[in-house]
């Protein structure tokens, strides 16, 4: 697009933020787990522009945070295996797993491994939350849906996309999940339990 705000051509969208926002989930997970040092970051090589944004982002992050960062690539469900039965031998203290459409689309199994491997993880997606990893925060998928139905709509009804201005997304969520926490002997400050949007017990 020419612009967000008025794109000139016959597309437009919403941006949800997903590499924007990593070096904000960056903080939140050294808040929550201020002991870890070195974090495996799991990133999509067949994604690579969303892989290269999330590395650039953690690298200029990380040593404002005192942390080291191990770089692991999996863009298949075997991959992912591969690369959580590396992070042991890595003596990686947590995951962060980069915003990718793939790893949502394994948010179950990510989570099962997390969960057997003992490792604290951070995602963007909500339901890998539920599924038992540690903790995330990302757009709000479901707000983002609702208003590209809005967008959609107005096309329908007539619009040009090249009139509609690219939204940005507005709304963000940070979620805990208290039960991984305790199973994994964190102990989660009431002042992050404060700001979570949801606490799963």
């Amino acid at each position: 697009v020419a612009s967000l705000a008025q794109p000139g051509a016959n597309a437009t969208g919403i941006n949800f933020f997903a590499s924007e926002i990593d070096s904000k989930r960056l903080g939140l997970m050294h808040e929550l787990l201020p002991k870890a040092t070195r974090l495996a970051v799991l990133v999509n090589p067949d994604n690579p522009i969303t892989a290269e944004a999330t590395t650039k982002a953690l690298i200029d992050a990380a040593p404002g945070l005192g942390l080291e960062l191990l770089f692991f690539k999996a863009s298949t469900a075997a991959e992912i295996e591969a690369a959580f039965a590396t992070f042991a031998g890595a003596r990686a203290d947590a995951l962060f797993i980069a915003p990718d459409g793939f790893f949502a689309s394994r948010h179950l199994q990510i989570a099962t491994l997390a969960t057997r491997d003992r490792i604290p993880a951070s995602d963007f997606a909500k339901d890998s939350v539920g599924d038992g990893v540690l903790m995330s925060y990302g757009t709000n998928i479901a707000d983002v849906f609702r208003q590209v139905g809005v967008y959609v709509g107005s096309i329908l009804k007539g619009a040009k996309p090249a009139d509609l201005p690219v939204l940005q997304a507005t709304k963000f969520e940070f979620i805990i999940n208290l039960r991984a926490a305790r199973s994994l002997g964190i102990d989660v400050s009431p002042s992050l339990l404060a700001r979570a949007d949801e606490v799963i017990e």
